[in-house]
């Protein structure tokens, strides 16, 4: 049997509006940006930081979760996997995406 190793874990804040869908069988999938802080030593030696953007979501649950306790501004520890797909904007180009899915979080 296979082993799957694909986890990712991540500390950082919501840095987005939630995004709700709900679908006609009740279930909903909640999306938003999570930012996490980059520090490093620049070539003059100082000290920078940068902020890197994720792009999350989550189903069932832990969705339903996150709509009454995520807010904006939020900081927040997940676990989750890499999840990446296509789809086609409204011109017709076709894009592809990376997303986190959310398998567990927690407020901090």
């Amino acid at each position: 049997m296979a082993t799957i190793r694909n986890h990712v874990t991540l500390i950082g804040n919501i840095a987005s509006d939630k995004r709700i869908t709900e679908f006609e069988n009740g279930s909903k999938v909640v999306r938003f940006d999570l930012t996490t802080e980059k520090v490093y030593r620049a070539n003059n030696g100082k000290i920078k930081n940068s902020n890197e953007w994720h792009k999350v979501f989550a189903w069932g649950n832990i969705a339903g979760f996150i709509e009454k306790f995520g807010e904006k501004g939020k900081k927040v520890a997940i676990h989750g996997r890499l999840i990446s797909r296509a789809y086609f904007n409204p011109d017709g180009v076709k894009r592809t995406v990376t997303e986190i899915e959310i398998k567990h979080i927690l407020g901090l």
